[in-house]
């Protein structure tokens, strides 16, 4: 598996990974009125994620498999936010969001990063939790 920088060149693929992956996931801890309204919303790839130098991919075989980065807090130097993980529904539990975030936080400590926060979906919370 590589792991590198996004770029916008990744759109197509990553809003594939996210809307593939997020409506499957998320169905068994979200009412069905509940992802209607979400998931147009949070199933696209974010221009700004995608060329902002923190956002990764995660590629096996020249597929993206996964992305997900982590953003600088606008108010304090020192605590970055975890951004928009997905691992495709198809590699599950090989290690790809594990792989992700263990790079996001190699990165973000190499820039001076001492706190991480995360605001995550109820399914996510385990995952974050295990890290």
């Amino acid at each position: 598996m590589d792991i590198r920088p996004s770029t916008m060149a990744d759109l197509a693929a990553v809003d594939a990974v996210l809307a593939r992956t997020y409506p499957k996931l998320l169905k068994a801890d979200y009412p069905p009125s509940v992802l209607v309204t979400a998931l147009p919303i949070i199933s696209r790839a974010q221009p700004a994620l995608l060329k902002c130098g923190t956002y990764y991919v995660a590629e096996i075989g020249g597929a993206v498999v996964g992305a997900g980065g982590w953003t600088r807090d606008r108010g304090n130097a020192q605590l970055g936010h975890i951004r928009h993980v997905v691992s495709d529904d198809r590699v599950l539990r090989k290690g790809v969001g594990r792989a992700l975030m263990r790079h996001s936080f190699e990165a973000a400590r190499a820039a001076g990063i001492t706190r991480m926060e995360c605001w995550a979906t109820r399914t996510a919370e385990p995952f974050y939790r295990a890290l």
